[in-house]
């Protein structure tokens, strides 16, 4: 017998008449002699407007406080799709992430999960029940509840499945799987069949929709990950590992090493002047952020002549205002350094595994923006990917013109 743990998306849970049919979706899967395990998300915009609530409150909601709040959304979806079930006469169970035994570090709003004590899962499985779990939430050694950041219950879901062992992780949303590009700029983006974990894995962390560290723990456990919708029956997208980069080309020497075109909007940039070019410097300004839970991406040193170097880092726009805090007090124990920051920035890369090993990738991206006159502020690579920080207003025509020019159409 399959045990399957799938994960719903709040845009999949946002009506009664939504959830109804993921439970007929569910049942189907009963049908045919599989144990399911259940994850799901906030129904529809539930987080965005519990944060909007808060914030009309306080500019600066208490951190346990939010989490707490936040983790009400996923506590609604989970007791709705339960009821829904045993409506169906299906045996059902709802459980809180604390139930669900997902222990997690003490970081509110971002938290990491530490592990996850399955024995009340299997309890129940082993009561031939569906066990429909509140993604995104877990708790700490103060018992407090914690949330993983946005996007957390697809780690949810990944991480259930690895403890469970189960035979796949299934990740169902408003999309038919994961694209070439984002068709909301790219209408013409084609569905990827299959990725790797590594390049899923950029193209996460770009912008794409899967929460960054389910992929790691798909990759680190080898857990496979379809990524597929909920409301249209077609082949979505597995995510496995094996040579999957050949799939969109011939195999030989000469290819196109390019799977998709990943982008990231909402993006700051942070620059910090006068900075003595000695040692020690970069931890000064690196170590109070990390910990702040900030995360810090594109990193960029210009040194000059002088011994003095600027330092330049890019963040979300949601944590600039945390950022610009304690920029300010980095730069009073520094002598003679300050900082600017720079909003209404986005990251778009080409991501493909290979590409380091191939010539003229880095150049074509170049060239193909320089020829739309679309300005580049920052680049930086990895072995799969090159990304360049870009006017946001410009995101849509870049995706279009790569695309294009990666013969992605």
């Amino acid at each position: 017998m399959n045990l399957v743990v799938q994960k719903y998306g709040g845009s999949s849970l946002a009506s009664a008449e939504a959830i109804k049919n993921i439970a007929k979706k569910i049942k189907f899967k009963i049908d045919k002699g599989e144990k399911i395990v259940c994850v799901v998300s906030a129904m529809g915009e539930t987080t965005d407007n519990l944060i909007n609530l808060a914030l009309n409150i306080t500019d600066n909601p208490d951190s346990r406080e939010l989490d707490l709040l936040l983790s009400t959304g996923e506590l609604v979806s989970s007791t709705l799709l339960t009821i829904a079930l045993r409506s169906m006469d299906i045996k059902a169970i709802s459980l809180t992430g604390t139930q669900a035994g997902i222990f997690t570090n003490k970081s509110h709003g971002n938290a990491k999960i530490l592990s996850i004590d399955s024995s009340r899962i299997w309890d129940e499985l082993n009561r031939n029940k569906v066990v429909v779990i509140a993604g995104f939430q877990g708790f700490n050694d103060s018992m407090d509840i914690t949330t993983l950041g946005r996007g957390g219950s697809d780690t949810t879901a990944v991480a259930i499945a690895a403890e469970l062992n189960a035979d796949i992780c299934e990740i169902y949303t408003d999309v038919d799987g994961i694209f070439t590009a984002n068709p909301k700029y790219v209408p013409n983006a084609t569905k990827l069949d299959s990725v790797e974990y590594e390049e899923m894995l950029e193209l996460a962390s770009l912008g794409a929709k899967m929460h960054p560290r389910s992929i790691e723990l798909g990759l680190v456990y080898k857990m496979p990950i379809l990524v597929a919708s909920s409301v249209n029956d077609v082949p979505g997208t597995m995510i496995t590992q094996g040579d999957n980069k050949l799939s969109n080309k011939t195999v030989g020497e000469v290819r196109n090493r390019v799977r998709g075109i990943a982008t990231d909007e909402n993006i700051s940039r942070i620059t910090i002047h006068g900075l003595n070019n000695i040692p020690g410097t970069a931890t000064k300004i690196f170590e109070p952020l990390s910990l702040a839970d900030i995360s810090v991406d594109v990193i960029v040193q210009n040194s000059g002549n002088d011994g003095q170097t600027n330092i330049s880092f890019t963040i979300k726009d949601s944590e600039l205002t945390k950022t610009k805090t304690i920029m300010e007090k980095i730069c009073s124990h520094i002598d003679n350094a300050s900082f600017t920051y720079d909003t209404g920035l986005s990251k778009i890369s080409i991501v493909g595994t290979g590409m380091q090993d191939a010539p003229g990738y880095a150049t074509q991206m170049f060239k193909s923006l320089s020829d739309a006159n679309i300005n580049i502020e920052m680049i930086t690579t990895s072995e799969i990917r090159i990304t360049c920080i870009i006017k946001q207003e410009n995101t849509g025509e870049a995706a279009r013109i790569l695309h294009s020019s990666f013969d992605l159409d």
